[in-house]
């Protein structure tokens, strides 16, 4: 049992579902809180409140309309005063306003009363003077614009404070007064259940419990800005207040709900991601070795980045998607989040990988290219040609030198170590060098060092393997060109011993029906003796390059097709299914028709004589390119237990292709007339599966 479930705590299935786990937990509490956040305009702090008089909803009205008398009382006043300009102070009126400045500039550039000798407050005296006017102007214009900016915000603030339902409020300076009440007496106001009054520069507030109010600070700054001579008298009516108090409990009910599911849904986020942290990479918890997967081939500091875009593609699509088209829904703020989740939540497990495999830092971008650059510095150093590296001793020596003067035996020391170390490694290719010129061909060049005698050495060593493989090609074609004749001798032999004994016994016969017979022996074995000197003679033309050759533009699938169609009677003796696919634009090649048709057809020759009978073969014309393929495939009858270099060199195809009409030339043939065509010819053995591959260049 303990076994069972080790094998499951580290499998692809249960990563797969604590994966979905951790997405759905995840895309359950941001969808709960932004649903909260945006469709409930959610006050989080409502929680944490016992009671309605201490929360911040009330002090946020009670605030605000603290405010707003403030504001009229001390300095909108009235409409009047406003339209006057006696709100646009002084200092303001008497302000360089930019268009005063641009003025400015314009008298410096273009007056001749400007003098660059005086001082900016003396030329500023002049301007003033010169261009009174147009400063009038430009102040008056100034003047009324805020005048009307201060009148819109004038009536603004008395629509506000005539639009309460539910609060009643009273404030006089001593000469304005503002009320949305036809009593206002202060007993009027210390009848309702909740009051805030300032009186001779005192303030009362009732029920008590309002003063306890942790956003109490409020309505002391309001009244802490008032005169001694003003009144403020604010109330809330039992309508209201039963109202606020009958949402405020609602609201805190709801939320406090929403936060259980939230936190029920982080704690299982944090469960489930925990262990896919502690899981991910490997297979088991004992398992040291850390696993990598098609991710982890990101770089980290690209992981890192598309991690970044994915956060503001995130933030992106919910302010478009709820402040924007002021959508609300569950379902839709969860799609994106889930996608996109989905996806950092891959990210962000690649990067737990690396940390684990400690190739965070190795499999970076930066990293990587500072690391290759060092790679690539170092690399000049060690094979540097001798210049180069003259060059450098030559500068740098004398530097590292004066450097280190009060060393200077040590740094003598290492110039003639490391002049040795060039001279052994250069005494060595020189030996090396005289050991294969006498011969030893097989002889390795050893060299320490790395740099331009390691790689000398390298090339040495090189052409000394090239000797040995010329030399082993060599024996063994010269152990082909004998067995060729051998097996030559053979072929020839066989038929023309034939002949000789069917000669005799013709001398010596005088029934004319068996001489008859001897005759068609004879004549078949005269044809068979016709078809091995010919072919011979083709394969020792063909691989001599003495055949000419007449390039044109050849339609390849229309050779092969009407190929085909013209040994349609082979192909249904031999109950052979040919499957021929092509692409369906036309293909040519440069090649010399005959010469090709000739090639192809030893293939299909070939196949005809020993491919198993009733079987398919494939016939493949594809399109590579700069290049046409034509591929020929087909099952053996006999065992092919020859490698594909020796079938197409040696003239033996097994005792029993012996028995058949060919001279086992075919293969050596085609490939002779397909490079002759600057193409290439080869062929595959797999069991006995048969493959032969030409490729010849194309023309578009």
């Amino acid at each position: 049992m303990d076994t069972r479930l080790k094998s499951y705590s580290h499998g692809i299935f249960t990563k797969v579902i604590i994966f979905i786990i951790v997405m759905v937990c995840f895309t359950g509490a941001v969808t709960v809180f932004l649903n909260m956040a945006q469709l409930h305009h959610t006050d989080f702090d409502i929680v944490f409140e016992d009671e309605y008089y201490l929360g911040k909803d009330l002090m946020n009205y009670s605030n605000r309309v603290l405010e707003n008398l403030r504001i009229l009382m001390k300095e909108y006043k009235s409409e009047e005063y406003i339209l006057n300009g006696e709100i646009i102070e002084k200092t303001e009126k008497e302000q360089h306003y930019w268009e005063i400045e641009e003025l400015f500039q314009e008298f410096q550039f273009n007056s001749r009363s400007f003098n660059p000798n005086l001082t900016r407050e003396e030329n500023y005296e002049i301007f003033l003077a010169e261009y009174a006017d147009k400063v009038e102007q430009i102040v008056s214009e100034r003047n009324a614009r805020l005048i009307s900016q201060e009148l819109k915000y004038y009536n603004e603030v008395l629509a506000y404070l005539n639009s309460l339902d539910g609060i009643i409020y009273y404030g006089t300076d001593g000469v304005n007064e503002y009320t949305n009440s036809t009593n206002t007496s202060k007993n009027y106001f210390e009848s309702h259940p909740v009051y805030m009054i300032y009186d001779n520069s005192r303030q009362t507030v009732y029920p008590n419990i309002v003063t306890d109010n942790p956003y109490h600070y409020l309505i002391d700054y309001e009244f802490s800005e008032l005169s001694h001579q003003d009144k403020v008298y604010v109330a809330f009516t039992d309508d209201f207040l039963n109202s606020k108090i009958a949402q405020w409990t609602e609201q805190k009910a709801f939320i406090t709900d929403k936060l259980y599911i939230i936190i029920g849904l982080l704690l299982g986020l944090l469960i489930s991601l925990g262990y896919l942290l502690l899981s991910i990479g490997r297979k088991a918890f004992a398992d040291k070795q850390v696993h990598l997967n098609f991710i982890n081939r990101i770089y980290n500091d690209i992981n890192l980045v598309m991690c970044g875009l994915l956060i503001m593609l995130w933030i992106l699509l919910m302010d478009t998607i709820m402040f924007h088209y002021k959508i609300q829904e569950m379902f839709v703020l969860a799609i994106p989040t889930i996608i996109i989740g989905t996806i950092g939540l891959i990210l962000v497990l690649s990067l737990i990988i690396h940390l684990k495999n400690r190739t965070f830092i190795k499999h970076t971008l930066i990293y990587t290219i500072f690391h290759k650059l060092f790679i690539f510095v170092k690399d000049i150093y060690d094979s540097g040609s001798v210049a180069v590296k003259v060059a450098v001793a030559v500068i740098a020596y004398p530097i590292i030198a004066a450097a280190t003067f009060f060393m200077f035996p040590i740094t003598i020391g290492v110039a003639v170590w490391l002049t040795h170390k060039k001279v052994k490694d250069y005494n060595a290719l020189k030996a090396g060098v005289k050991r294969v010129k006498d011969g030893d061909i097989h002889h390795n060049i050893e060299v320490t060092t790395k740099g331009e005698f390691k790689e000398l050495a390298d090339d040495i060593n090189s052409i000394t393997d090239g000797l040995s493989k010329a030399v082993a090609n060599e024996l063994k074609s010269e152990r082909m060109k004998t067995e060729l004749i051998t097996n030559v001798s053979h072929d020839i032999r066989t038929p023309l011993t034939s002949i000789i004994t069917y000669v005799d016994l013709l001398k010596q016969e005088n029934d004319q029906s068996k001489a008859k017979e001897y005759i068609e022996i004879l004549d078949q074995k005269s044809q068979r003796l016709k078809v091995l000197t010919d072919d011979l003679f083709e394969a020792a033309k063909a691989s001599s390059g003495n055949i000419p050759v007449n390039y044109e533009k050849i339609d390849i699938v229309s050779l092969i097709s009407q190929g085909l169609g013209e040994l349609d009677d082979r192909i249904q003796e031999r109950s052979l299914d040919f499957k021929v696919t092509y692409p369906d634009e036309k293909l040519y090649v440069n090649a010399d028709g005959k010469l090709l048709w000739r090639a192809i057809e030893n293939l299909l020759s070939n196949i005809f004589k020993y491919a198993l009978e009733g079987s398919r073969v494939y016939v493949d014309v594809t399109n590579i390119g700069s290049e046409v393929t034509l591929t020929i495939k087909n099952i053996s009858a006999y065992e092919l237990n020859i490698s594909s270099d020796e079938l197409m060199e040696r003239f033996a195809r097994g005792d029993e292709s012996r028995n058949s009409q060919g001279s086992g030339l075919g293969l050596s043939i085609a490939k002779s007339l397909i490079e002759i065509q600057k193409g290439n010819f080869k062929i595959e053995i797999d069991g006995d599966l048969f493959k032969a591959v030409i490729q010849m260049r194309k023309l578009i």
